[in-house]
């Protein structure tokens, strides 16, 4: 530290229902420092952010705050109580600055909040954006928050990762959005069973050094019994390698995105009235939706004027745009549960649709996470119409077997999504509509999910705003963009960010219909050099093999004997299987730079 800190706690100790939560927390929030704060589900993270706003006050220990500091907070769940917007607002002003209306009023402005409305009536959105204007208006010095991006759509993101960046105090966030957290943060403090590590880099680099400490910690646990070295096994990768793709993942979404391009480039544009080409014979049974110049309003508010689209089998569609510009709306007539105003939607036959509810309105809070999933029937799950005993099903969805028994209730919000993930999936359904799905999940839970929707073989409409998901997940994206203008992209968000007109563009009238362009010569500014050919030509198969040796190494060390055995084969089994995982993490990422280069260089 260059200086004194802003804010910081030492040997911090907490407990919660008669056990520590936290054991000697000692750490600090300086000038300019803009921190996440990170960790599993349950860890504790929003209390040790209540902690640290003097909210909650430790069992023993000490919390310091240079005199003078400002701290605002931005609770996970605020509750707002004032007769206006703006009343509920300049709350947050100090005391002797009540009177400064002008600082709520360019704050409400900038967040797009009406300041004379009714909190009542307020949308979960528009109230995460009051509750964030009311800890912006303080002007702080050290400003706490609590899962900023919940509620908030994706121009309300960007807005708030620009505030943020250009804010001069210090920053402690707690946050499921990954692209959240690599654009705003500097520092990581990572909580994880009651200690907290402080690193002096962002988020980005988070990923690598989580593996490295359990690297670290599985090695130095070699050397003691056999049942807490499997338990730190489960703990660092049950949850942090289901984040790795694997090729066969990336190749198929890769396939998809140039099919879906592909499909695109068949479409002749006109203005903003699309005519689709005719459907050939040998995709007339993997037709799922088709719309043709669907047109929707509601009084004077224009939701689609003459958008069409064809969403076939094992498309992954996502929808993106501002809160209120009518993106349910959209997903509503596309499914058939409304009519448009003009144009029409034809759904395809034997669909089965499941939907997931963010409201876990499904889930019994009496009712056990066993009894849950089986219905209260014998001990098997229904898996789409094969039986697979309970315990390893919910393994599969990061449960102990010790939870089997355990009440709804008694489960975290990330458990409970997990578990209302798990029956949901387990259902017969080829049309999976996701309504928002990645609001209050924990990362534990949002890798799960998109390892689970990867492996979908049905289609998938999800409705999101978490641009790192999307990016991962989806083979196009449909982007409602407010006054009737609705487009469709081929590839994730960042491919959108790439393809969607300038503002200068989107305003101007669009030229009739023209053949589309030849293919532009590769630049060879961007064409792939000899060696990386080369290179690119034989990664798949060292991919492959690095594979097959980290699946032998495994095997070889899931033997409990071995370390007893023979204590130094297991080291160096154990050493060179982390080896051969980083090898295969950097050739992967190495395959898809190279990929993308050559897509770039061929004007894919």
């Amino acid at each position: 530290m260059a200086s004194p800190p802003l804010l910081a706690l030492k040997d911090v100790r907490l407990t919660f229902g008669g056990k520590p939560l936290f054991e000697g927390v000692t750490t600090w929030i300086g000038r300019g420092d803009k921190t996440c704060l990170v960790g599993r589900n349950g860890s504790g993270k929003s209390t040790l952010l209540k902690v640290m706003a003097g909210d909650i006050a430790p069992d023993s220990g000490e919390r310091f705050v240079q005199p003078g500091t400002r701290v605002a907070t931005l609770p996970q769940d605020p509750i707002i109580i004032a007769p206006s917007v703006a009343d509920y607002v300049a709350q947050g002003l100090p005391p002797d600055e009540r009177d400064q209306i002008f600082r709520v009023e360019t704050v409400l402005d900038a967040i797009g909040i009406d300041g004379a409305r009714d909190p009542v009536a307020l949308s979960g959105g528009e109230g995460r954006r009051a509750a964030l204007a009311r800890a912006l208006v303080a002007r702080p010095d050290v400003l706490l928050l609590d899962e900023p991006t919940n509620h908030l759509d994706l121009p309300t993101i960007l807005w708030l990762e620009d505030w943020l960046n250009a804010f001069g105090g210090a920053l402690v966030t707690i946050s499921h959005d990954r692209r959240f957290l690599e654009t705003v943060s500097r520092q990581t403090l990572w909580l994880e069973r009651g200690v907290v590590r402080r690193a002096e880099w962002g988020f980005s680099r988070f990923p690598a050094w989580q593996e490295e400490v359990y690297a670290a910690e599985e090695a130095e646990l070699a050397r003691m019994n056999t049942h807490m070295r499997q338990e730190l096994h489960w703990l660092s990768r049950g949850v942090t390698g289901r984040r790795k793709r694997n090729m066969g993942r990336l190749h198929a979404l890769h396939a998809l995105r140039k099919e879906r391009a592909e499909a695109k480039n068949a479409i002749l544009v006109s203005g903003r009235r699309v005519a689709l080409a005719a459907e050939s014979g040998d995709l007339s049974g993997r037709l799922v939706i088709e719309a043709k110049a669907v047109s929707k309003r509601f009084a004077d508010k224009v939701i689609a004027d003459g958008f069409s689209t064809r969403i076939l089998r094992g498309d992954r569609v996502g929808l993106i745009g501002p809160n209120g510009a009518g993106k349910t709306t959209l997903l509503r007539m596309l499914t058939g549960e409304i009519e448009p105003d003009g144009g029409s939607v034809r759904l395809g036959t034997n669909l089965e649709p499941a939907y997931f509810d963010q409201r876990r309105a499904a889930l019994d809070p009496e009712t056990s996470v066993w009894d849950t999933l089986t219905d209260g029937r014998g001990d098997n799950v229904w898996v789409r119409g094969r039986p697979q005993h309970v315990v390893g099903y919910m393994k599969e969805f990061l449960f102990s077997e010790a939870q089997a028994r355990t009440p709804v209730k008694a489960l975290s919000g990330g458990e409970r999504n997990r578990l209302l993930l798990a029956k949901l999936l387990a259902k017969p359904s080829n049309l999976l509509i996701l309504d928002e799905p990645t609001n209050d999940l924990d990362m534990d839970t949002l890798d799960l999910l998109e390892e689970v929707l990867a492996d979908y073989d049905g289609t998938l409409l999800v409705v999101s705003h978490d641009r790192d998901f999307l990016d991962r997940l989806v083979t196009s994206v449909i982007a409602v963009e407010g006054d009737g203008e609705v487009r469709e992209y081929a590839g994730g968000y960042t491919d959108y960010l790439n393809q969607r007109p300038a503002p200068d563009d989107k305003a101007a009238p669009k030229p009739a219909a023209k053949p589309v362009a030849a293919p532009k010569p590769q630049s060879p500014r961007n064409r792939l050099s000899y060696n990386e050919a080369r290179e690119l030509e034989q990664l798949p198969g060292r991919i492959d093999a690095l594979g097959a040796e980290i699946a032998r190494l495994e095997k070889e060390l899931s033997d409990p004997a071995l370390y007893s055995r023979d204590p130094a084969r297991f080291q160096k089994t154990a050493t060179r299987a982390d080896a051969a995982r980083a090898e295969l993490d950097a050739a992967e990422e190495r395959w898809l730079e190279l990929e993308a280069k050559r897509e770039e260089a061929a004007g894919k």
